[in-house]
């Protein structure tokens, strides 16, 4: 068995050292807090730098969704109709259509005038650089103009609707304006406050992949870690506290 001194140095260094460990990721855990709470989601999101769109005017006379949907029919299989939405696209209303053939899983979209019924292509490049202008409030000029089809789990445009034109715009601070082409819409937008934002919430959650993942294992350790930390300190005190009064008699 171990003397009362060695068991006393063992939990003081076992105690020591797990403070070490997660005292780093309490500065991190502390610091996002920080940041969390004196953001305003508003501007992390660039709901601040954006246009309010105008509705579509009510007299306009649709065309039947069965019209496109037999058109479609024409050139693919449309087994299945998953959604139909009416969005704009400069000013424009368009039928925006997901279907799928015979494996559910597999979605594919279709673009249509709402009015005249025509099918369209997904969008150019010089369509989704106007989408992306017209999406902001302010007047912006272009930085650059990315076309993606892949991103990685640490892209700021991970897990979205690909592919998509990626718009740098610089109305006053830098944006992104991210469009996806077959959808014919704006996804997301991105700024510097964001991707500050993004680092302080990958540290928060330990997920260093896809920045959502709670029951990854690291956090699980680390709570392990915290409860055996808490532990250690309450057998700490004690153990003082015993041989202090061991001391005074």
């Amino acid at each position: 068995m171990l003397k009362k001194s060695e068991f006393h140095r063992k939990i003081r260094k076992t105690h020591r050292w797990l403070g070490v460990v997660l005292g780093v990721q309490f500065l991190f855990w502390t610091l996002g807090g920080i940041y969390f709470s004196w953001s305003n989601m508003d501007e992390v999101k660039g709901e601040d730098q954006k246009a309010i769109e105008i509705p579509l005017n009510a007299n306009l006379n649709f065309i039947s969704p069965k019209n496109i949907i037999d058109k479609i029919r024409l050139k693919d299989s449309a087994a299945y109709l998953i959604d139909l939405k009416i969005i704009q696209i400069l000013n424009k209303p368009f039928y925006q259509i997901t279907y799928s053939s015979k494996d559910i899983k597999v979605k594919k979209i279709q673009l249509a005038d709402a009015v005249s019924g025509e099918l369209r292509t997904t969008l150019s490049k010089n369509e989704a650089i106007a989408i992306a202008k017209k999406s902001l409030a302010k007047k912006s000029t272009i930085i650059k103009t990315e076309f993606l089809t892949a991103t990685n789990g640490h892209h700021e445009y991970r897990k979205q609707p690909l592919p998509a034109y990626a718009v740098t715009l610089n109305p006053e601070n830098p944006i992104t304006v991210y469009v996806a082409s077959e959808l014919g819409t704006v996804q997301k937008f991105r700024n510097s406050k964001w991707r500050t934002y993004d680092i302080f919430w990958m540290l928060h959650t330990m997920d260093f992949e896809t920045r959502s993942n709670f029951s990854n294992w690291l956090l699980r350790a680390f709570s392990i870690f915290g409860l055996l930390s808490i532990l250690s300190g309450f057998v700490l005190f004690f153990v003082s506290r015993k041989t202090k009064k061991l001391r005074v008699n």
